[in-house]
């Protein structure tokens, strides 16, 4: 649920849903890391032949300093950010497994890379709260106990559904309708049975709504939370279930929802939100 300024939910929509989109296949790829082109000689006869050109005609380029690309620092970013969005999508998906401990050399082989962006990618979820360092040894998956996850549906039931019912008081009905896409999303999502697409789909629908209320800091913090409701539990357990059935019903709330949110039905969005999030317990 992004953007709350007027007119722009729809672009917002179609930026989430393709985010969606593009975590699902992350999720379809698991541990696959694209590889990354270095920057070789041929970019460096490319930049060459550039500055050639611009003598050529005239430009006066002897006045300027010349800037180096910045691609190794680019790439490092761009294998990082893979890495991060691959071990997210093994820890819902229970591939890595809690209590269990892995290395980054491991990790690293694991997928064909270096072992620099994936200590970066473990000390971010490490900040996260999703693994926990163990000196000279690598990372712990942090176990989970239903009583956390049920912690964890409260704390979010406490500041999205405030919220929620705020804004189906003053939503116009056609910027609920934008949000319609990322709501079938979630279904078609569900109905592939991999919990790492439903979750992205699931996140971008619920960041989608809190962001019509124009506060980037609620929609940050609640997508937090919400990825750590996602995380398997003690003994590789999912969050609500987690089966092909629990999670096309949970998607189909959100298309409930969204119907009762355009035709202005509080009655129904307050008992909707209620079941939504008391079934995520």
């Amino acid at each position: 649920m992004k953007q709350g300024t007027q007119g722009s939910a729809g672009t917002t929509a179609a930026e989430a849903a393709s985010a969606a989109g593009a975590a699902a296949g992350a999720a379809r790829s698991r541990f696959r890391v694209p590889a990354q082109p270095a920057a070789g000689a041929a970019d460096r006869r490319r930049d060459a032949d550039g500055a050639g050109e611009g003598s050529a005609r005239g430009e006066h380029t002897h006045g300027e300093p010349v800037l180096p690309r910045p691609r190794p620092a680019v790439q490092r970013s761009s294998v990082r950010g893979q890495i991060l969005a691959a071990l997210r999508t093994a820890l819902v998906t229970g591939d890595l497994r809690p209590g269990e401990v892995y290395s980054g050399p491991v990790l690293a082989e694991r997928f064909g890379v270096s072992a620099t962006p994936v200590r970066e990618a473990m000390q971010q979820l490490a900040q996260e709260g999703a693994v926990e360092v163990v000196p000279n040894r690598g990372f712990r998956v942090v176990e989970r106990s239903p009583r956390e996850l049920a912690e964890l549906a409260e704390v979010r039931a406490l500041i999205e559904v405030p919220v929620m019912l705020r804004l189906a008081r003053t939503v116009p009905p056609e910027r609920w309708a934008g949000l319609r896409p990322l709501a079938e999303a979630t279904v078609r999502a569900a109905s592939s049975g991999c919990r790492a697409t439903y979750a992205e789909a699931d996140r971008a629908f619920h960041s989608a709504v809190l962001a019509l209320a124009g506060n980037h800091q609620l929609v940050g913090f609640a997508e937090e939370l919400h990825r750590r409701a996602q995380w398997p539990l003690v003994g590789g357990g999912a969050p609500g279930g987690g089966t092909r059935a629990e999670l096309i019903a949970d998607a189909h709330e959100h298309t409930a929802l969204l119907d009762a949110l355009i035709a202005g039905d509080l009655d129904v969005v307050r008992a909707l939100v209620g079941e939504h999030f008391n079934g995520a317990e």
